[in-house]
């Protein structure tokens, strides 16, 4: 397996684990409970951002810029009733 694709991996379950800590943040009841899962957000959304600081740096991971007529077209054609500022 090469570089590119484990890192990805880990991406992929750096967000997994985001997404679950925010739901235990979201859903904790005992304030004790919801600062562990808070600071394990925090963590996991820290090490998420390094990485892909991280895989952007060495070109591993591309974000590409769409254009403008894409946007408008997907905007009209989910809420046609939705103004561009």
């Amino acid at each position: 397996m090469d570089n590119k694709t484990m890192l990805e991996g880990i991406l992929w379950d750096l967000k997994c684990l985001a997404d679950l800590f925010l739901h235990g943040t979201i859903e904790s009841g005992a304030k004790n409970v919801h600062q562990a899962f808070e600071d394990a957000l925090t963590e996991t959304l820290t090490l998420q951002n390094d990485l892909y600081t991280l895989m952007s740096n060495e070109n591993m991971y591309k974000v590409e810029n769409v254009a403008e007529a894409k946007l408008t077209k997907a905007q009209s054609k989910y809420n046609p009733t939705l103004k561009s500022e």
